[in-house]
């Protein structure tokens, strides 16, 4: 059964907001209005990109009959909300805590890697819902604020996934990678493009050239 504990919801909620801001600080600068007025729209995707990257992880582990639980990272968290101050986000507010006596590298690999291919299926959803939206913004207000939202949403899952799949210390790609380099590498690859589009062409321009606009 999918059970949370008290200090899990705690911990959730503490670092969705955090890591909410720490990305509107990154978009808006230190200007604080600016921060404030952009940060329930930063809230909509990264709000969905990192409960359910965690619920993604939370869910294959007690799929496989494993107790799971989120707890947060004080430093972690710490961390990320300095760095957003200098244009870049380090997000490591915290971790889904599998408990097991024995775990295989698949398993854990294909826990590891749940979290970031909820990071890749959402951003192609903002992302096609964005594409839908597009031609209706310039006549709609409420268009364009949803089409903000989408290209947000793209933008920050692209870089959860990616950064998460980097290869390096407890990251999710660590363990993927040692437990499959063929599926490591693709979705990598995927997650690396779909930030590198973001970062160079932007979304407006992506998703004109999706529709033809």
């Amino acid at each position: 059964m999918f059970k949370f504990t008290r200090n899990e919801v705690r911990d959730l909620i503490i670092a969705f907001f955090v890591i909410s801001l720490c990305f509107a600080i990154v978009n808006a600068g230190r200007d604080v209005g600016a921060i404030i007025a952009i940060l329930p729209i930063v809230m909509v995707g990264v709000g969905l990109g990192f409960i359910l990257h965690e619920l993604g992880h939370k869910f294959v582990s007690m799929k496989y009959g494993y107790w799971a639980e989120f707890k947060l990272w004080p430093q972690g968290l710490l961390f990320a909300l300095i760095t957003s101050f200098f244009g870049f986000v380090f997000a490591a507010p915290g971790a889904v805590y599998t408990y097991a006596n024995y775990m295989t590298d698949e398993i854990n690999g294909k826990i590891s890697i749940a979290g970031p291919i909820v990071n890749i299926v959402l951003a192609l959803i903002f992302l096609g819902v964005a594409a839908a939206i597009y031609p209706s913004a310039f006549h709609s207000s409420t268009s364009a604020l949803i089409f903000i939202v989408c290209a947000i949403g793209y933008s920050i899952n692209s870089f959860l996934a990616v950064f998460n799949l980097l290869p390096i210390g407890n990251l999710d790609g660590s363990k993927v990678l040692s437990w499959n380099f063929g599926i490591w590498i693709i979705t990598f690859a995927i997650a690396g493009i779909m930030t590198l589009l973001s970062m160079t062409m932007g979304v407006e321009n992506i998703v004109r050239l999706i529709i033809g606009f």
